[in-house]
């Protein structure tokens, strides 16, 4: 990857959060360095030099190349992930990073403002080794050591880091392979407020070499505008229940989240190009809550980024669902499609022939008992289930010991011990 190519961002609405999507596996030159710029490994050596073992970094090296981490979000001192790992469900990654105080910022920009190869640099999203120098005699330290990063993470492993946040932090350095204002928003600012920031300190910089302007007349404003009627002002607006954010239910009820809004806007369109188009409705037939998970189905990643979380709330309240049911929906929709969610929802009796052949298949392969009940098979650990579908294909399912909270993993398959096969792992 180059600097000026990553994944595609989405910027918050106050510039402050940004939202990565999403990237495919890639084949990593075993033992090659893993980012492309001298930032970019500057934070893997940050990382390495901060784990002590060898083993959970490999896991989390290979982790990122094959693509199990989702979406990356960005917000001032913190880097968020969800990571796949073996089980169906992902971690919530965590890393922290100090942001610069009020006073650092100032130092910062005033030198950056000093010398415009530093800002031309950062436009051209390049981080020059001159800037980090600079910052380091004013004493602030740009790019992170080990004991700037603090690791946390949802899984039961107490390393530091684990796994899954050294996964992040790998993919953490290709995004700053690709931006390096994306460090600038983790040290407390982002990228427009920079720029502005900037811009403002260089014409002052200016202002100081050009002679001042001769003053021109002028009037007060209320001395022009005394013998004029003006209309009162209009009552202010009712403060919103977050700073920043615009209102949203259920603080506010009946109120909609925009996010989400837009995501439903750009569907329908959609729809209606194909219905305009062919003269037929590719959706015909599915039920409101089909047509729900569909659409949720339809966003990169669940349940991390602030479009997806607005998305689910309003498909969640228009089918009056909650969002874990919309969740576990999505996952049985990206397993089938359409058949996989009635797999989901709906037991069924099978006629004789594949169902019945199943178990002693599964016997013959030496896989432990199933236990059959209506298009079921399940284990005696509770743990593992097979579900038969209406296009004969197996689903799998996976639940945690002794809980009857069954959740779509694997995708299915015609063979019940090829199923089953990719359901272990």
């Amino acid at each position: 990857m180059s600097p000026g190519a990553g994944p595609a961002a989405r910027p918050g609405p106050d510039d402050l959060r940004r939202t990565f999507e999403a990237v495919p596996a890639r084949v990593s030159d075993t033992g090659g360095a893993f980012a492309d710029t001298w930032w970019g490994r500057a934070w893997v050596d940050a990382l390495e030099s901060l784990s002590m073992d060898g083993a959970r970094l490999a896991r989390g090296r290979a982790y990122a190349d094959g693509g199990h981490v989702a979406a990356v979000t960005v917000t001032p001192g913190r880097v968020i992930a969800y990571v796949h790992g073996s089980r169906p469900r992902p971690y919530r990654a965590e890393l922290h990073l100090r942001s610069f105080s009020a006073s650092d910022w100032d130092t910062l920009l005033d030198a950056v403002a000093a010398k415009p190869g530093h800002l031309s640099a950062l436009l051209d999203k390049e981080m020059p080794h001159s800037l980090v120098e600079t910052a380091g005699e004013l004493g602030i330290r740009l790019l992170p050591t080990a004991g700037d990063l603090d690791p946390d993470c949802s899984c039961p492993d107490r390393g530091r880091p684990c796994k899954h946040v050294a996964a992040l932090c790998y993919q953490t350095a290709r995004l700053l392979d690709s931006d390096p204002f994306v460090l600038l928003l983790m040290r407390g600012r982002g990228e427009r407020e920079l720029l502005d920031e900037l811009g403002r300190r260089n014409a002052e910089h200016s202002a100081l070499e050009r002679p001042e302007a001769p003053a021109m007349p002028s009037v007060p404003a209320d001395e022009a505008l005394a013998d004029r009627f003006l209309p009162p002002l209009p009552a202010p607006l009712p403060v919103p229940p977050y700073a920043g954010e615009p209102p949203a239910y259920p603080e506010l009820p009946g109120a909609r989240d925009p996010l989400g809004l837009d995501h439903l806007a750009s569907d329908a369109a959609a729809r209606a190009l194909a219905l305009l188009t062919t003269g037929e409705d590719p959706l015909a037939g599915f039920s409101t809550w089909q047509d729900a998970v569909r659409i949720a189905a339809s966003r990169p990643t669940a349940g991390l980024t602030a479009t997806t979380r607005a998305l689910y709330r309003e498909l969640a309240f228009a089918t009056g669902r909650g969002t874990t049911d919309l969740a576990r929906a999505v996952a049985a929709w990206r397993q089938g499609g359409a058949e996989g969610l009635a797999v989901l929802e709906t037991p069924w009796d099978p006629p004789a022939g594949p169902f019945d052949r199943a178990r002693p298949a599964l016997a013959a392969a030496d896989f432990p008992r199933f236990q059959p009940w209506r298009n079921h098979l399940t284990n005696a650990a509770g743990t593992l289930q097979l579900r038969f579908g209406h296009d004969s294909r197996w689903y799998g399912y996976e639940s945690d010991p002794g809980e009857d909270d069954w959740w779509p993993r694997a995708a299915p398959d015609a063979d019940p011990v090829s199923a089953l096969t990719a359901l272990r792992g």
